[in-house]
């Protein structure tokens, strides 16, 4: 056909690149990265076997040089870059990778340090002994065999592969599309596996899991989740988790030793030796002193030392959370069956081997068979000739030259045309007596062996008792003990912060533009401990001040009900003279959000205590402590559930022993024992606390005890203002109408703004009018009155000015205050 008779079709640029990168996608995953169910393998690994195979490069040979071998893999089978092919064997070479390696390498082969092998110039290599099970019967017709890439040899497209490779030294391989992760397992359960699913077609499972618990890795370690195994095997997808394997010594000057002994698959340790390293250089695990590798010649060997009086289980939870010396791992068993990349359990996979096993034996019978019946042919003419044996020699020396005599041999003694060929191929000295009886015993054998045979091919029970035999055989020469421990649940790692913080007082503030800094006490006490040499930005002041604890936490309740929980640790550290850092970069909060309550807490796990809300609109809740206890994030978490017209007013921690004490806008006020509050959810609204006139709303609420000999002091907008012992304020039940504070008046009532309950000593309070006007509160300057009656003018105010805001100036106390931190 000439140029101008091609035809050419139309296709638009879309189409060519989706049937070229479909042909491409289906290429690369049928022949490059997902193996085969039957031998395990993906095509170059079983292109480097076979080629080494071929060249007879044995384990009973010498090891040849590497290159030498993917020399010829590259020019024989695998048309492909020389640096993937020695990949491959490298890979087939590492004891940390295989768990029973197919290559016998020779040199520097790379390390579990993750160290490189050298070029292939300098290594050498050989079959191991377990890679000829892989290859064993090749040459008996038990595979089918294609034309390579330029159609002058040919290769095996499966290996016959006498164990079950697949699992046994698993597999990883990422394709356009498609991934597989298979870990290894042991040769002696996969093979007691085998042989009962062999057994029994039916076997469950769980009774399957009895011979294969799990994977058995080479570098050992400990897997944790049996149920993440059990899934796995059941659908071939499923997430475990791998933990190095430690022990305690004693080490010098009393000081304890954590040794790892084995490390996680696919972990490197170099890596993992330094992982650790910059954990101790950036002193993240309080205790923990020092790494060092002290692997040689007997095993591996990771010591990490630590101080005496160090948590042990603590520091490896926190290496284990932080480093590689726990990962996860996830089971992906995808492989290629039937010409299809295919995702399969244990027990299709072990029923895909068996089947391919039972077709390996079946042509291997087969082909010895035919050879064998090839064979009982020639030597039943042999004897028959023997038999006339003056009469044959008579017909061979009348013939003229070979072919007549062939020929007079078929005509005379009706002799086939092969048996014609073996008898003249007989030399004159394999006619004696001895020789006759040789080829009569072997006509013996040879029945016998192709009745043997026969039944192996006519007889499924005996054919699976040739490939148990066979197995069983294998597991025996070349089984070993597991390496690997497995347990039936994932831990949960439980990080103690005393672990990875050291433990350190330090102060804590929080100023009213929302600037918040962790001072150390030398800092605050270097810059004179006073709040008046504070660091704050104009205008700004100080509304939070707590001495507490670095391995400690506060919670930050906003109006809208959300939380958000800050570990001490985690909140910028800043000089005393410093302004600190903007809240809004510690935590999400948004611009509408203000802080009405700051708790910091030492331990969650305390099951008396529970938060205490209080809303504008009456509603009241408790919820319990441990329900707020969450890992630092930056965005908010739901405290409680607060309408839109509503919002949070007071959030304090206490006991069901306390009482509450509401105080309204309108001047009422009710006290009520918290036990009348049922402890709810935190995503919960809460119940009424009080009757509400319809314009009336909480302006305050305190946590109050029986018997309660503090004062209630309070302020209205005009600066009329009143104290009121809290016994004076009977306890009721929650819900009434409660009590009134401050008598009110007919023309222009009060409109309460301000309450506090007075402890000894009082900080400083101040107010700032609605025209900027501000000074100092006393409320010492009244007496103590009766609940209910009149208040006492406390501060002159010109016409039209009124308080618009109240503020309270933190104490510093060298204890902690009360649990309660009112930041109203």
């Amino acid at each position: 056909m000439s140029l101008y008779d091609q035809e050419y079709v139309q296709m638009s640029v879309r189409d060519v690149y989706r049937s070229r990168f479909s042909d491409y996608a289906r290429y690369i995953i049928l022949s490059r990265a997902i193996p085969d169910v039957r031998d395990g393998l993906k095509p170059v690994q079983r292109r480097v076997l076979y080629s080494m195979y071929k060249e007879r490069n044995l384990p009973d040979r010498p090891y040849r040089k590497s290159a030498k071998t993917v020399g010829d893999v590259m020019g024989n089978y695998h048309p492909h870059g020389d640096s993937s092919i020695y990949e491959t064997m490298v890979n087939l070479v590492q004891k940390h990778k295989m768990r029973e390696p197919l290559i016998d390498g020779h040199g520097h082969w790379g390390t579990v340090d993750g160290d490189s092998a050298a070029a292939m110039r300098y290594t050498e290599a050989r079959l191991t002994d377990i890679s000829m099970e892989m290859l064993r019967d090749i040459e008996k017709d038990t595979v089918d065999f294609i034309p390579n890439y330029d159609n002058t040899t040919k290769e095996p497209t499966v290996l016959p592969s006498r164990f079950p490779n697949l699992l046994v030294n698993g597999v990883t391989g990422i394709s356009i599309g498609f991934a597989t992760e298979i870990p290894t397992h042991n040769l002696r359960e996969v093979i007691q596996g085998t042989v009962a699913l062999l057994k029994n077609p039916e076997l469950s499972l769980d009774e399957l899991m009895t011979y294969i618990p799990g994977p058995d890795l080479p570098l050992g370690g400990i897997i944790q989740g049996k149920s993440e195994i059990k899934k796995a095997y059941r659908t071939g997808s499923g997430r475990i988790v791998i933990r190095s394997k430690t022990h305690i010594e004693k080490g010098k000057q009393g000081k304890q030793l954590i040794v790892i002994d084995e490390i996680p698959y696919t972990v490197k340790k170099k890596a993992l030796v330094q992982q650790i390293d910059e954990e101790i250089i950036d002193k993240n695990v309080d205790g923990l002193l020092e790494v060092r590798d002290e692997t040689d010649r007997e095993g591996l060997r990771i010591v990490l030392e630590v101080r005496k009086d160090a948590e042990i289980d603590g520091i490896l939870n926190y290496l284990y959370k932080k480093t590689d010396l726990q990962i996860s791992y996830s089971f992906n068993m995808l492989v290629i069956s039937d010409t299809h990349p295919k995702q399969m359990g244990l027990k299709e996979i072990l029923q895909a081997y068996i089947e391919h096993q039972k077709e390996i034996v079946t042509r291997r019978t087969q082909y010895d068979y035919d050879k064998a019946e090839k064979r009982l042919h020639i030597v039943e003419g042999i004897i028959k000739a023997i038999s006339i044996l003056r009469e044959v020699i008579d017909t061979i020396m009348d013939s003229d030259g070979r072919e007549d005599a062939r020929e007079n041999l078929m005509k005379k003694y009706d002799f086939t045309h092969d048996q014609a060929e073996a008898i003249l191929d007989i030399r004159l000295h394999q006619l004696t007596k001895l020789d006759i009886k040789k080829y009569e015993k072997e006509e013996q054998e040879l029945h016998k062996k192709l009745k043997e045979w026969n039944t192996i091919l006519t007889s499924e029970t005996r054919l699976k008792k040739v490939i148990e035999k066979e197995l069983m055989e294998i597991a025996d020469k070349y089984g070993n003990e597991r390496r690997t421990v497995i347990e039936d649940e994932i831990e949960a790692i439980a990080v103690d912060i005393s672990i990875t913080v050291p433990s350190e007082d330090v102060i804590v503030t929080l100023s009213e533009d929302l600037y918040i800094k962790r001072v150390s006490m030398r800092s605050f006490s270097s810059s004179g401990g006073t709040l008046e040499t504070a660091g704050v930005k104009d205008g700004d002041r100080i509304r939070f001040f707590r001495k507490i604890n670095t391995i400690h936490s506060l919670l930050l309740f906003t109006n809208d009900g959300m939380y958000y929980q800050v570990p001490v640790h985690e909140i910028p550290d800043a000089r005393w003279k410093d302004p600190g850092t903007a809240l809004v970069n510690v935590v999400g909060l948004g611009k509408e959000q203000k802080v009405v309550g700051i708790i910091p807490v030492e331990d969650f796990n305390q099951p008396e205590l529970f938060v205490h809300f209080a809303t504008a609109k009456g509603l009241v809740k408790k919820t319990a402590l441990s329900d707020y206890s969450t890992n630092f994030k930056k965005r908010g978490i739901v405290a409680a559930k607060v309408k839109e017209d509503d919002a949070v007013i007071h959030v304090a921690i206490a006991s069901e022993e306390n009482h509450m004490l509401l105080v309204s806008k309108e001047g009422m006020a009710i006290q009520f024992s918290l036990k009348e509050v049922s402890a709810m959810g935190r995503n919960t609204a809460g119940v009424k606390s009080m009757k509400l006139a319809d314009e009336d709303e909480l302006v305050a609420a305190f946590i109050t005890k029986e018997e309660d000999e503090r004062i209630l002091a309070i302020l209205t907008a005009e600066g009329v203002g009143k104290r009121i012992y809290v016994s004076d304020f009977l306890v009721q039940a929650r819900g009434g109408k409660g009590l009134v504070v401050i008598k009110r008046r007919k023309t222009k009532p009060h409109r309460l703004i301000y309450a506090i309950l007075e402890t000894d000593p009082l900080g400083d309070i101040y107010y700032v009018t609605n025209k900027g006007q501000e000074a100092l509160v006393n409320f010492q300057q009244i007496d103590v009155s009766d609940q209910g009656g009149i208040g006492k003018e406390l501060l002159t105010l010109e016409k039209g000015t009124e308080i618009a805001k109240i503020y309270q100036r933190p104490l510093i106390l060298d204890d902690k205050p009360d649990e309660e931190e009112d930041i109203s």
